[in-house]
């Protein structure tokens, strides 16, 4: 048995514990100094991330009792179906159409799909996006434009057949971060600027892009490639919160989202190496800290946090060769 098979082994059983430990809530992020769990009733823009931890769990383990408890956890996802925000790309890719695409379970694949379409309706024509959304307090106008919001929303709409959607999405956003730089951007009289929050430098963001470029190579045009693997050569290997700032902490949650748009860029040997830094490095009792939520706001600056211990768990999978780079 390879490190990557012990230590993904070690990794489901964790789910098993953290399940215990939230009950009927999701979990969101954990305290370095009391590993307790935060948890929210309805999970947030985060709620794919953990259902995708059970529906991965069900797949690795090939157990019925976990193929049903991650279809019970899937069926509360519906409540965001028609939620005003574009994270419905991370929140049904990751947690609904995981069920499919692992072939786990094709119940939940026409949620998956509603949430899709229901998402892809929300086009803006004039700014060439789907808007950021009101459902977390932003308002509707002028629309913005954040990374995260590309992140989930091109292999999701793709798979529905939204491709020209995804792909515009996919372009400005890229072109945005190319053309004024940082992570966030408004649409104000017809023209994007920057905008404040989140911060430029912020590397999860810088890492969210990546995913989606290395998503846009498997489902739109494999010349995404190119740009994806541009992006990744100027990306910190000691992937700080925020560039920039002295003394930032790390983020070992944009680290292993790194880790999976390798694998998905046929960068196997060095997602393997990546991984293996992480978990030498930030995994403690097979918990995945120094994850960095929200440095400006002090949030869970040193955190365990679901979706990094999501994309930990996909890329030890893919490594180990028992999911496939572009299953999620």
């Amino acid at each position: 048995m390879t490190w990557i098979d012990e230590k993904l082994d070690r990794l489901l059983d964790r789910v098993t514990a953290t399940e215990t430990e939230v009950g009927e809530r999701f979990p969101l992020s954990a305290d370095p100094a009391t590993g307790l769990w935060k948890t929210t009733r309805r999970g947030s823009w985060t709620a794919g991330f953990w259902v995708g931890q059970l529906w991965l769990r069900a797949r690795l383990t090939g157990l019925d009792e976990h193929r049903v408890t991650a279809g019970r956890w899937t069926a509360r996802l519906a409540e965001w179906t028609d939620a005003d925000t574009v994270t419905r790309g991370l929140i049904f890719w990751y947690g609904a159409a995981a069920a499919k695409r692992l072939g786990v379970d094709s119940a939940h694949a026409g949620l998956a799909r509603r949430a899709a379409l229901a998402l892809a309706s929300t086009f803006d024509e004039a700014s060439a996006v789907l808007p950021w959304g009101t459902a977390f307090g932003d308002v509707a106008s002028p629309p913005l434009a954040r990374t995260d919001g590309a992140a989930g929303a091109v292999p999701l709409l793709s798979w529905v057949g939204e491709k020209a959607v995804a792909a515009s999405h996919l372009r400005t956003h890229v072109s945005l971060a190319e053309q004024i730089g940082g992570n966030a951007w408004t649409y104000v009289s017809g023209k994007w600027g920057p905008s404040a929050e989140p911060p430029p430098g912020w590397t999860r963001g810088d890492a969210w892009l990546l995913l989606s470029l290395a998503d846009g190579s498997r489902w739109l045009d494999p010349a995404l490639a190119e740009p994806a693997r541009q992006r990744l050569a100027h990306l910190p290997r000691n992937f700080p919160a925020v560039r920039g700032i002295q003394g930032s902490p790390p983020d070992s949650s944009a680290a292993v989202i790194t880790a999976v748009a390798m694998a998905k860029l046929g960068l196997l040997d060095e997602a393997a190496d990546l991984v293996k830094v992480q978990v030498r490095d930030h995994v403690q009792d097979d918990r995945l800290w120094d994850g960095c939520h929200d440095l400006s706001r002090g949030v869970a600056t040193a955190h365990q946090l679901v979706w990094g211990d999501f994309f930990l768990l996909l890329a030890l999978a893919i490594l180990a060769g028992r999911v496939p780079a572009d299953a999620l």
